[in-house]
């Protein structure tokens, strides 16, 4: 008995989208499916450069917002949008370092505005992030396996 032919073309239906994230696209996957995580570069050095700034202003190295922004050669505006980012909650920059935030969370979001306070930031619905209850007053906060 002979075995069954294998045919030449195999079709296959992969459900995905392409989304821009960060200035790149990026596939997302439905609903469901294993995710890899991956960081996202640009909020990571958005974060990197929040933070050297915060610091260069706090050590008395630039005055102003104005200075710091001039000798970077960018528009106050932004740093000062930039800069609010260090206001997020220690956990969410965590999640973002680690790649672990949700695909809604990028910089153009993120430099829209968001409360200054850390519980509100766990409200808004894109973060996967949860209240632990044992630490819930302590502004500890903690990621969900998915």
């Amino acid at each position: 008995m002979k075995p069954a032919a294998t045919p030449d073309t195999i079709v296959l239906h992969v459900p995905f989208r392409l989304v821009k994230r960060g200035g790149r696209k990026e596939v997302q996957l439905p609903d469901g499916a294993p995710v890899q995580r991956r960081t996202d570069s640009t909020l990571v050095k958005a974060l990197a450069r929040a933070f050297r700034w915060k610091r260069m202003l706090e050590s008395g190295e630039f005055n102003t917002i104005n200075e710091l922004a001039e000798r970077e050669g960018i528009a106050p505006s932004y740093m000062t949008r930039v800069l609010r980012l260090t206001l997020l909650a220690p956990d969410i920059v965590e999640a973002i370092l680690n790649g672990q935030q949700g695909p809604e969370v990028t910089l153009g979001r993120l430099l829209k505005g968001f409360s200054i306070e850390w519980a509100s930031q766990y409200e808004i619905s894109c973060w996967p992030l949860k209240v632990a209850p044992e630490a819930a007053g302590r502004a500890a906060w903690s990621i969900p396996s998915r």
